[in-house]
């Protein structure tokens, strides 16, 4: 954990009592997880379609929830919030008196270019952050820098996970991701947005590996295409969700969770 960031628990603190991962999502400090999923709507019992894996609901609150998901002897703890970055950097930033090896982002993404096809599974190699809430996160507010580059603090683990993928059969595609505040209002801007070089676009990304840069703890974002712009295949308004995107959230992505937890993607930690 970086200086910065222990500051910014004690300040936080300072003006709350108890232990906030668990007030909010039932994970408790003393017991060691294996990794942390954090997951913008998706409950695991919604996508995992492993019926090995076990998951228990340790909360449940309007917008988020907890669980605990244990396969082979493994706890993941998983943190089911709502979407968007300032509902990421407050959710993940509670967790951080946790203790926890691997830090898993899983989410939804759109596509800007054909080619990325919805059911394409992919992890952003640069995020372009277009959410303010990274304001947030600098020493001063007035210091954000809207729009700036964010990559994968550790990129050679991400390398490490995409190399995994494809030995799982599970192959994982880079892009650039642009993270937006406002998935209605985004169609409006889609020229500028594509002029920034972004492929895909979401709203968490940028956000979670600011957070793990400042937890020092290794992590990856893995990325399902649900909806593509350039193709027309809409966010809202589809008769049903294809085979292929079926595929990459309920099969590939909960795998990936399990072998990276497991530590299968050849991780030292």
């Amino acid at each position: 954990m970086k200086p910065r960031l222990a500051e910014a628990i004690e300040n936080m603190k300072r003006h709350n009592a108890g232990v906030m991962s668990r007030e909010c999502f039932g994970f408790e400090p003393e017991v060691p997880y294996d990794a942390l999923v954090v997951a913008t709507s998706w409950k695991p019992d919604k996508i995992i379609l492993d019926p090995s894996f076990t998951v228990t609901q340790l909360t449940q609150h309007a917008y988020f929830s907890g669980f605990l998901v244990e396969k082979d002897g493994l706890r993941i703890a998983w943190a089911q919030t709502a979407s968007g970055a300032c509902n990421v950097l407050d959710h993940v930033f509670i967790c951080a008196e946790l203790t926890f090896r691997k830090m898993i982002f899983a989410g939804a993404v759109g596509g800007l270019t054909a080619d990325f096809p919805v059911g394409r599974l992919c992890t952003p190699e640069v995020c372009f952050q277009g959410s303010y809430a990274g304001a947030y996160l600098e020493k001063k507010l007035s210091a954000f820098t809207p729009y700036r580059p964010v990559c994968p603090p550790d990129r050679a683990y991400v390398d490490r996970v995409v190399d995994l993928g494809q030995r799982l059969g599970h192959e994982i595609k880079r892009g650039k991701v642009f993270c937006t505040d406002s998935i209605a209002l985004e169609y409006a801007h889609l020229d500028e947005i594509k002029a920034t070089g972004a492929e895909l676009i979401e709203m968490e990304t940028a956000i979670f590996y600011q957070l793990a840069d400042l937890f020092e703890v290794p992590a990856v974002a893995l990325l399902a295409v649900s909806d593509n712009s350039a193709t027309g295949t809409p966010l809202l308004g589809r008769q049903e969700l294809s085979t292929d995107y079926r595929r990459a959230r309920g099969l590939a992505i909960p795998d990936l969770i399990y072998h990276i937890a497991k530590g299968d993607e050849g991780t030292c930690c």
